[in-house]
């Protein structure tokens, strides 16, 4: 069985529930504390082992690449005037992966920009992280997937509980047997269901490990909801053939592409910072103190 070695982020989007912020910078390069989006799910791939990742880009997003190449004039500049520790900082961003950039020219959904990736992927199994979706775990989710796969030699996706109210923001999947505690088959997969009309509350919080055999079925999949192609279209063709698994995740997870996830994200990572933290704690008890009574 061949091993996970490329792991590939979509980041073609136009990042419209952050305008108008993204007017002119791509939503991956908002920063969390002072680390871009998109350099956490980065550094997951690469705590799980991953060396090799392959944006799935758009003609608007080449600062996505440049953050992660070296910057000369900066960490000369830096080094110039005795700032050895920031320009350290700058030049180790990625450094240890080889980044690799597609093109999806036309935004046809997650399923097409996937597909985009094929020639790069090639007949090897890969990893799938999307840059919305913060996780903060040890061992990293996307890790986690990783060791379910090559025990398995199956596609398997993270899945998270969501309340009910809640489950037409994602991909939800529908069980069918356990093989552990932790993981199991996926019976069937709906996108963005009506709470009503959903088989199960587990969600997938976009971490996926999946087979090349994905890609057959992206090629023929028809546009589905919204009008895209849909990656979870694709999945339930692999779930009906006994081809897919999930993980239930146990860890954190915060929803950066939402506003109030966006925030909630910054206050969590700023914490978890012991040069930050104290400072954090005390604006916080500033802030409530400041509340007026409800």
């Amino acid at each position: 069985m061949l091993r996970v070695k490329k792991a590939v982020i979509p980041v073609a989007g136009l990042g419209t529930r952050f305008l108008p912020a993204t007017k002119s910078i791509p939503k991956e390069l908002v920063t969390i504390v002072d680390r871009p989006c998109i350099q956490y799910v980065v550094e997951e791939a690469m705590r799980a082992g991953i060396r090799e990742i392959v944006f799935v880009n758009a003609r608007h997003k080449e600062a996505i690449e440049n953050h992660f190449d070296s910057n000369f004039e900066i960490e000369q500049t830096l080094l110039a005037r005795g700032k050895k520790e920031l320009a350290k900082q700058s030049s180790e961003v990625g450094e240890g992966a080889v980044f690799i950039s597609v093109r999806q020219k036309n935004p046809l959904g997650l399923g097409h920009a996937i597909l985009c990736a094929q020639p790069v992927v090639g007949n090897e199994p890969f990893a799938v992280l999307l840059g919305d979706d913060l996780m903060d775990s040890d061992p990293p989710c996307i890790g986690e997937l990783l060791e379910v796969y090559e025990r398995t030699g199956k596609s398997t996706v993270a899945v998270m509980e969501v309340p009910r109210d809640q489950v037409n923001k994602y991909g939800i999947v529908a069980p069918k047997g356990g093989l552990d505690g932790k993981v199991f088959e996926v019976a069937s997969l709906v996108e963005k269901p009506n709470p009503e009309a959903a088989p199960s509350c587990w969600a997938i919080p976009g971490r996926y490990v999946l087979s090349s055999q994905v890609f057959e079925s992206l090629k023929v999949q028809k546009a589905g909801a919204l009008g895209e192609i849909q990656l979870t279209d694709s999945l339930d063709t692999l779930a009906k053939r006994g081809e897919l698994l999930a993980s239930v995740y146990q860890g954190r997870r915060y929803d950066a592409g939402d506003r109030l996830g966006y925030l909630e994200a910054t206050l969590a990572f700023a914490l978890k910072r012991p040069d930050l933290r104290a400072g954090i704690e005390r604006l916080i008890r500033q802030a409530y103190s400041e509340l007026e009574p409800s």
